[in-house]
């Protein structure tokens, strides 16, 4: 049977801020190994049999990040990538990928579907349940995979599993909320629950039949994204949904749309070194800790602390005399949090996003298509970026209406369009963008632009920009330089 895995890479991830931001979720993460989850995720598929082709199904925002992180990874197959115009939930997310496997590879290709987010350790069982599972799935089962709980853990969805379908397969009699402390020790008492890992198998034919029986507002609105004609494919594997078909799209998990209305639900029982890292504690479990219960990544010395985890990135952190702490540190922000609270780090970026705080949305640095830009410093009416370019990148074509803009070239050579002129601008040399006057910046070498630009006006946010061309794609109303 042919087999088609499906990566979901969105999500916020807010309980891991802040290093997982909005312009960066935690899919981006990396590893200690320097891999991001989403890396990871697609080399475990590595040595799956029958695969024939990947997709990730993902936000246009991401798009040009996915592609960077999954060039690098080398893959053996075909990639295709499906465009979300906004973030919805996982129930349209599948159900317009099922319908775009429908569409390659008929009605019994097997679908695996997989969060980009997870972190799985022992990777020949994964993939022997993976196996188990397509078996499974090709009998006309929604196939779910259930891990082997390993504490009474409230934070999880569980599912109950009843008859012997065959080897580490069970028929599946429920799935239930994320239950109080005491009734999760209930359940790992009983010994016939597991973990909900939101990872599923199953045929494109049983997908679609069960969603048309249990879930057809889903399905149908599906059907118009997927057949509007705002939904495009340009040829080199990825496929753009119409934004405005997009908006009718349910926000409904594929949970409640599909799995636990059927009862055709098969679970395969795992025991993977599963983590779905959704907490700071969580991370810090994954991590092999010393004598004293901690670990660390990143510059950092621990002296007389125990079962904490330090994550440092540009400066050294020395935690000395602590105890069940979190400490993770970026270059605008720095966390300090109990273990025990790692699960309210989302509450800090609810209070943030609704305070207009930029370090909810951005990182220092913020990548873009193109590169990436960092402020240096900004106050009442200015703001000093550094801008690097990668080679054979640029900006869109753009004016700004409140501010104007001083470029100085540090390295590389920028290729400056200003109004109706073109010029070359090496090293120490510079250039004025009034307000108001076309301009962009492309790097037109081999090696990386860099520039600092200091911005001068009455407001200088990064949504005083009217684009007129971009070789991204980007609409002009969208807030990216």
């Amino acid at each position: 049977m042919k087999l088609v895995p499906i990566i979901l890479c969105g999500g916020a991830g807010t309980r891991l801020w802040p290093v997982s931001r909005e312009s960066m979720p935690k899919p981006f993460m990396r590893l200690a190994d320097g891999r991001s989850l989403l890396q990871a995720t697609v080399s475990r598929v590595d040595g799956l049999d029958d695969v024939h082709h990947l997709a990730v199904v993902t936000n246009v925002a991401y798009s040009y990040k996915v592609a960077e992180d999954l060039a690098a990874a080398n893959l053996r197959y075909p990639l295709a990538l499906l465009l979300e115009p906004e973030g919805r939930n996982t129930g349209p997310a599948i159900a317009l990928a099922t319908l775009w496997a429908q569409r390659e590879y008929g009605d019994d290709c097997a679908l695996l579907v997989l969060p980009a987010d997870h972190l799985i350790q022992n990777l020949d069982a994964f993939r022997q349940a993976c196996r188990d599972a397509v078996q499974l799935a090709a009998t006309g089962r929604l196939v779910t995979f259930g891990i082997t709980p390993s504490e009474p853990d409230p934070a999880f969805g569980y599912i109950e599993w009843g008859e012997p379908l065959g080897a580490r397969a069970f028929a599946v009699k429920r799935f239930v909320e994320k239950p109080a402390r005491e009734l999760a020790e209930q359940y790992l008492k009983a010994g016939n629950f597991a973990w909900n890992s939101g990872m599923f198998c199953f045929t494109v034919q049983a997908c679609l039949g069960g969603l048309e029986q249990h879930a057809p507002d889903v399905l149908s609105a599906a059907r118009a994204t997927f057949d509007a004609q705002g939904t495009t494919s340009n040829g080199t594997g990825q496929l753009s949904f119409d934004a405005a078909s997009f908006r009718s799209q349910p926000n409904i998990s594929i949970d409640y749309a599909l799995m636990e209305r059927s009862g055709n639900v098969g679970l395969i029982a795992c025991d993977i070194g599963w983590s779905d890292i959704g907490s700071w504690k969580a991370v810090s479990d994954a991590h092999a800790p010393d004598e004293q219960g901690n670990a660390s990544v990143g510059p950092a010395l621990l002296m007389g602390s125990r079962n904490t985890y330090v994550r440092a990135q540009d400066r050294f952190v020395a935690a000395l005399g602590v105890e069940n702490l979190v400490v993770v540190d970026t270059p605008d922000a720095l966390l300090v949090a109990h273990k025990d609270a790692s699960q309210q780090v989302k509450d800090v970026v609810a209070h943030l996003k609704k305070s207009g705080v930029a370090l909810a949305i951005d990182h220092a640095t913020v990548q873009r298509p193109w590169g990436s830009f960092t402020v240096l410093t900004e106050g009442e009416g200015f703001k000093v970026k550094r801008i690097e370019v990668k080679p054979g990148a640029s900006l869109s074509l753009q004016l700004h209406h409140k501010r104007s803009e001083h470029w100085v070239v540090i390295a590389g050579t920028a290729h400056v369009t200003r109004g109706e002129e073109t010029v070359d601008l090496g090293p120490n040399q510079s250039t004025y963008i009034p307000v108001g006057v076309k301009h962009r910046l492309a790097n037109r070498g081999t090696l990386p632009l860099e520039i600092v630009e200091v911005q001068c006006g009455t407001y200088v946010g990064e949504d005083d920009i009217e684009r007129f061309s971009d070789v991204y794609g980007r609409v002009k109303s969208e807030t990216r330089a």
